[in-house]
């Protein structure tokens, strides 16, 4: 470039530049650090598969980041659809797809729990239980939660995903709110 021709301001070039370097400025911005999406799978693209024996997605998810081939994660609940957690690494990045078995992501996406209301995925509540309920799974606890909600002596949940501790959900309702711990077995919340 000749001396005293630097670049050209924004406002004088052309409109199809000035959209494109905007957009260049504004998108990082916009667009944030990748998560992995609780409720999703991703389906094609498996290379490999293997069980996670703690149960836990972020397993999967750096599992996929120490290996070159990998661009994509699928993880499985245990009794979802196989009978034990599961990982998929994936070649390429397939659509993701809502399910609640799963958790997915992309190489470079951190797990990063969903928070709806007073709802609490992967945190155990441990102690204060003074009853537990088999259930039939249910992704979202609902269940769990409303069976809580509508007895006056409970405080607080926690259900466990089947697959954890045994092969049926629990809910377990509490009479005291005791200290959230992570853990993907469960889901929790505190109602009164």
């Amino acid at each position: 470039m000749p001396r005293g021709e630097g670049r050209k301001p924004v406002w004088l070039m052309p409109r199809n530049a000035r959209a494109a370097a905007v957009l260049a400025l504004v998108l990082p911005v916009l667009s944030g650090p990748a998560q992995a999406q609780y409720g999703f799978d991703r389906r094609g693209g498996d290379y490999m598969s293997f069980v996670v024996r703690n149960g836990d997605p972020t397993v999967c998810a750096a599992r996929c980041e120490r290996d070159a081939r990998c661009r994509a994660w699928s993880f499985s609940f245990p009794r979802t659809a196989q009978p034990s957690a599961t990982c998929w690494l994936k070649n390429r990045v397939p659509p993701r797809n809502a399910d609640s078995c799963c958790v997915s992501g992309v190489r470079g996406a951190g797990v990063i729990t969903p928070r709806e209301g007073t709802t609490e995925y992967s945190i155990d509540r441990v102690g204060g239980d003074y009853r537990s309920i088999e259930l039939p799974p249910d992704p979202s606890a609902a269940h769990c939660k409303a069976a809580c909600e509508a007895d006056g002596r409970c405080r607080a949940f926690t259900y466990l995903r089947p697959g954890y501790a045994g092969p049926s959900a629990r809910c377990y309702l509490k009479d005291r709110i005791t200290r959230p711990r992570y853990n993907p077995c469960c889901i929790s919340g505190v109602v009164r």
